[in-house]
């Protein structure tokens, strides 16, 4: 449910398409990379403006505009990054995903010199990916000369030298037949020459697999039987040793819990023979204090520091004082330092040092809808900005004299940034672009739409919500006078998760046509603190849901968009939200499921560990699971909806979309699925990204929208329209 929200229509690659029609239904359609769909094009009549000869731009319906950010510029100039890391001598290192490659994960190092192209380290008969709790993170760490990384098509662990990329990776876990083991968030521990790391074991149970954190011998050149260090509860993460290996920290959680609900911050003293002995909880082990301490963090020094929520309700970092085993507060603002721990590996802060050895720590934090980086002083307790021009910050790392800074803002992809500062660490004085995600996202610069942070009232008086409006923008078109744009409001995934409002290609490819688009943080989503993180407990399904709405009459009320002409998109829990909206209210008239959830009580029997006992939470008891559920109201139904649906998908199963097909279609409704082989939760394969993203468009356009897209696009066939 969570990692969908990120990971979506953003890649490419050149491919045609074959459609085979299934014995479940003539609309039920399969994509495997063959032959093209045959049914009928979509043409744009374009007349000329003479209103300002100057400009001469087209005047076209909203919707219907020739754009350059073609789908198969999305699908296809954006990778994903996974990961990165500097070496010892100053060396960038970075894990990407490529749509190009079917999604495969390769890890890269910068150029040797300018000019040069990065290096693949990644052998081609090997991807870096991880499964662990089904979205992964933490999949490889370099020290020294020595690179351990998980292997996505066994998921054992290798080690490989980075000296000599041309050796072949060694395997350091056995095989089990399969990939019913997985190793996330590993760190070295150089006191035992060994890898720390947390374990997924899956060989008794997949719904129910083993979490431990265990050790594997670094100085044997086989394949050895992990070591049990930690065990017992139901979830670990981020194990992190000091620097002389005498002291271990560790998060925990256990069921029903999600990290960000409640969570615990354990420490352990390691002993002569390498057992973790005589453990305490620094954090989150008393019941009157909710709390989710995440990211431990050791300085050179061998203090811990953390971030938790605590009392404010706002993710700070703290301190552990280790001699009357106290937690006091470095720095407090109304902020957020760091985001739900979803994928492991997050790294939301690092350690700096001056020439006086006073602890500086480089942060990020976010405060209204925008990322900050910044330097704290610990001694001071003062932070200082860095002027940079990100406005979405994720992941950071301290390099040789530098920091480098995963992160976004309207204009730059998803890139990761060498920043440079001056003697005194408060200032920068350079700024480098290392990795980009796209490589051609300059080049429609003057067609990009610039989001705007809207509030709008809720159904409670004097409760707001927040989200990302983008007008619609292309310098070559404009719209009759008097019209105003379709909306297609997006509802995030996870639920737990945000819109951060950064340049996203998908977002474009509907602005840049003529579109509305409106990214949603319904009460539930992260960035605004626990209170408003917690608005959705007890209340998916209804919450979410009503923000949405009031933010779709919100923008119709201001007169920004046409009422007649609402439309919604979800991603898994996002999916959920949609068929929610569809099926419960009636304010928009069509919508797109991409794997979203129909049936919330088949969610949770078969949906894997991390979040089987979510929606307990979400929901509550067995009558709010029915009546909250899409699938059990399908006569609520009322307008025309297209699903999308991967085959391999271990978070929301295909039956999940397949029943809400069938069902639809013997409504009557209009009403599509696509389904596709290979794909799991979120699509990485560029072709199937490419058509989800123009059969949206097209099904809106046909269905709703009351114009012909300017694209060359074959539409699908329509159940109960065609």
């Amino acid at each position: 449910m969570g990692f969908s929200g990120i990971a979506t229509l953003t890649r490419h690659y050149a491919f045609c398409y074959s459609v085979s029609v299934s014995s479940f239904s003539s609309s039920l359609i399969h994509i495997t990379p063959s032959t093209k769909l045959l049914t009928r094009k979509l043409s744009l009549p374009i007349r000329m403006s003479s209103t300002n000869p100057n400009v001469k731009k087209h005047i076209a319906p909203y919707g219907s505009w020739k754009s350059p950010i073609t789908a198969d510029i999305v699908s296809g100039s954006t990778k994903r990054l996974g990961g990165f890391s500097v070496d010892s001598l100053g060396h960038l290192f970075w894990l990407e995903s490529r749509p190009t490659e079917s999604g495969r994960a390769v890890i890269v190092k910068e150029p040797g010199k300018p000019g040069e192209d990065p290096i693949d380290v990644t052998p081609k008969d090997f991807a870096v990916r991880t499964l662990a709790q089904e979205y992964g993170g933490g999949d490889f760490c370099i020290q020294g000369d020595i690179l351990i990384f998980s292997n996505y098509k066994d998921q054992r662990l290798y080690k490989q030298s980075i000296l000599s990329i041309d050796s072949a990776p060694l395997p350091l876990t056995p095989d089990y037949g399969g990939r019913s083991v997985c190793y996330a968030d590993g760190v070295f521990d150089s006191r035992f020459n060994r890898y720390v790391t947390v374990r997924e074991d899956q060989r008794e149970s997949g719904i129910n697999a083993i979490t431990t954190i265990v050790s594997i011998d670094l100085s044997s050149n086989s394949d050895q039987e992990p070591r049990l260090l930690v065990g017992g509860n139901d979830f670990y993460a981020s194990p992190r040793i000091d620097p002389k290996g005498d002291r271990m920290a560790w998060i925990e959680w256990g069921h029903p819990n999600m990290p960000w609900d409640r969570s615990e911050l354990w420490v352990g003293y390691i002993s002569e023979n390498g057992d973790v002995q005589n453990r305490i909880c620094v954090a989150g082990g008393d019941p009157s204090l909710v709390e989710s301490p995440t990211e431990p963090l050791w300085s050179s020094q061998g203090e811990l520091y953390f971030v938790t929520d605590r009392k404010s309700g706002f993710w700070n970092i703290y301190k552990w004082v280790e001699s009357s085993n106290e937690v006091l507060p470095v720095y407090s603002l109304d902020a957020e330092f760091t985001r739900p721990l979803w994928v492991f590996g997050m790294k939301s802060y690092d350690f700096l040092k001056n020439h006086d050895q006073d602890t500086l720590i480089a942060c990020s934090y976010r405060e209204n809808g925008k990322s900050y980086l910044g330097v704290l002083d610990v001694n001071l307790g003062k932070i200082s900005v860095l002027d940079i021009p990100f406005t979405d910050i994720n992941n950071i790392t301290s390099g040789v004299h530098s920091l480098y800074v995963e992160g976004a803002s309207s204009v730059h992809p998803s890139s990761i940034a060498k920043v440079t500062l001056d003697d005194q660490r408060t200032k920068v004085i350079d700024f480098k672009i290392m990795w980009s995600s796209s490589s051609v996202s300059e080049m429609y610069n003057s067609y990009y739409s610039r989001p705007e942070l809207i509030k709008f009232p809720t159904d409670v008086p004097g409760q707001c919500a927040y989200a990302y409006f983008y007008p619609p923008t292309n310098t070559d078109f404009q719209a009759s006078h008097g019209e105003t744009p379709p909306l297609l409001l997006r509802s995030h995934g996870g639920p737990t998760a945000e819109a951060r409002g950064c340049l996203n290609l998908s977002i474009q490819y509907w602005t840049s046509r003529g579109w509305a688009y409106v990214d949603v943080n319904y009460g539930g989503s992260t960035g605004y603190g626990r209170e408003y993180r917690e608005r959705l407990l007890g209340s998916w399904g209804i919450v979410d849901v009503n923000d949405c709405c009031n933010c779709a009459k919100f923008l119709v009320d201001s007169g920004r968009v046409d009422g007649e002409r609402l439309c919604i998109t979800g991603s898994s829990a996002g999916g959920y939200t949609t068929l929610a909206a569809l099926a419960f209210k009636d304010v928009f008239k069509a919508g797109a499921s991409l794997y979203g959830i129909g049936d919330l009580q088949l969610l949770r029997a078969e949906t894997h560990k991390f979040e089987s006992h979510y929606t307990d939470n979400l929901v509550g008891d067995e009558k709010a699971y029915f009546e909250r559920s899409p699938i059990n109201f399908v006569d609520h139904f009322s307008c025309p909806i297209i699903l999308f649906q991967g085959l391999e998908d271990k978070v929301v199963s295909p039956d999940q979309s397949r029943k809400i097909y069938q069902a639809l279609k013997e409504k009557g409704l209009p009403v599509a699925l696509v389904e596709y082989e290979g794909e799991q939760h979120g699509f990485r394969k560029a072709e199937n990204i490419k058509f989800t993203l123009e059969q949206q468009m097209v099904f809106f356009a046909r269905l709703v929208g009351h114009f012909e897209v300017a694209d060359e696009v074959t539409p699908v066939k329509i159940d109960n329209f065609d």
